[in-house]
């Protein structure tokens, strides 16, 4: 089995600091560049890295002004909700019984994806 790629470590150690409060909402990122010659990685594998998580709502860039954390308890859940919200009009539009989504969640939720 292959190692995780370059980008999801540092995706998933940026989430974990996020996560332990080391990185506190509302702080400033690194740049891509200073994060990538700080960690001695090629920038792109960061900027793949941010991508990730801003697609995931922990962080959000707001242009020249920087990359901020926008990782919290309380914006994780908020995710959360309206994943289902949108995973429960996919089941209706479908015509996907509740029983079969909710195993389909519990499975997922249970094998980490």
């Amino acid at each position: 089995m292959a190692a995780e790629a370059p980008y999801e470590q540092l995706r998933a150690r940026l989430l974990a600091e996020m996560q332990d409060g080391t990185r506190a909402a509302g702080s400033r990122l690194p740049t891509v560049r200073a994060l990538a010659e700080q960690l001695g990685l090629a920038p792109g594998t960061v900027a793949r890295a941010y991508k990730e998580l801003e697609a995931a709502g922990a962080i959000e860039t707001r242009g020249r002004g920087g990359t901020f954390v926008a990782w919290s308890a309380d914006a994780g859940e908020r995710r959360v909700q309206e994943l289902a919200t949108q995973l429960a009009a996919v089941a209706r539009e479908h015509r996907v019984p509740p029983e079969r989504v909710r195993a389909a969640v519990d499975s997922a939720l249970d094998s980490g994806g």
